[in-house]
């Protein structure tokens, strides 16, 4: 099944789906290899990892090719937090037809303005979008997709900033009409009182995807009962290996040896079954002559 259908088929789950982070081909392998039907392309975990700032940054044709490697490395759908589209309707609208051209199988872009901040930061002092521009931006993206089953994800940020239920459930109907297939509904609090009042008033006009990273404690069941649709862990891999690779560091360090460590991190044979050099090896016996010509033989 092509990699839109199944995102497709994620979104569209009458019980919740659940996709996890990545930001690299070797991070998006380990989730494929963990049992994830999908993979979030996180724009904060791909931005850390390459140095800089959830604030738009790292340019959008840079973080287009760690899409590729992840997309080449996996056979299950990438679904890309594409923050406000890297600018307005155009800008947006090119970033489909690229992403299409990378297999991507699909994009979400939250409503406020470029650049973006990520939305944990001074949630409160951030600006939204105007509603019509963005519901603009949705039209173009969805006017660009050659492939029926690209997903265009609204990220509604009403929440974030403090708007409030009344804000959000306006935005949200505002992109659905726009032709978004589906709403992401955010929230800061630790509890998961802001999404329930949501769900509740929104009555399934589309699907709904959340990221449960402040309000983690909150049982997935829940999630069911609510009507969700698509679940995100959005930054967990990031996160882990950053400890790993302090904890990793700082023990080298202290004792100028590898005697304590080696023992506690992948083997070198697991980094190439990841990297898939048996497949090169079994390709170099198809595809390479079975000895190497004389070096002195002349033309």
């Amino acid at each position: 099944m092509k990699k839109t259908k199944q995102l497709r088929d994620l979104v569209n789950s009458q019980k919740p789906e659940f996709i996890m982070e990545a930001h690299n081909g070797l991070s998006a392998k380990i989730v494929e290899e963990a049992g994830f039907k999908g993979i979030w392309a996180s724009g904060l975990s791909i931005s850390a990892a390459m140095g800089v700032r959830d604030n738009n940054e790292a340019s959008w044709t840079q973080v287009l090719d760690v899409l590729e490697f992840m997309s080449d490395a996996t056979s299950i759908p990438i679904l890309l937090d594409g923050d406000t589209g890297y600018g307005n309707f155009n800008n947006a609208r090119r970033l489909v037809k690229k992403l299409e051209q990378r297999h991507i199988a699909g994009v979400c872009i939250e409503d406020k303005r470029f650049p973006k901040t990520n939305s944990f930061i001074n949630g409160q002092e951030q600006t939204l979008a105007d509603i019509e521009e963005f519901s603009g931006k949705i039209k173009a993206m969805k006017d660009m997709q050659t492939d029926t089953d690209f997903t265009v994800v609204a990220r509604v940020e009403a929440f974030i900033t403090g708007s409030g239920l009344k804000v959000a459930l306006q935005r949200a109907e505002a992109y659905r009409k726009a032709g978004a297939d589906a709403v992401f509904i955010h929230s800061k609090r630790s509890d998961a009182a802001e999404i329930e009042a949501f769900m509740k008033e929104w009555a399934g006009r589309l699907p709904v995807v959340i990221v449960p990273t402040k309000y983690y404690t909150t049982p997935t069941v829940r999630f069911q009962e609510m009507g969700i649709s698509l679940v995100i862990w959005a930054n967990h891999n990031l996160r882990a290996s950053i400890q790993a690779m302090k904890q990793l560091s700082g023990r080298i360090y202290r004792d100028e040896s590898l005697v304590h460590v080696e023992k506690e991190v992948a083997t070198l044979e697991e980094v190439f079954r990841l990297q898939g050099v048996e497949e090169l090896q079994a390709a170099e016996k198809k595809y390479l002559p079975s000895s190497e010509p004389d070096s002195g033989e002349r033309v």
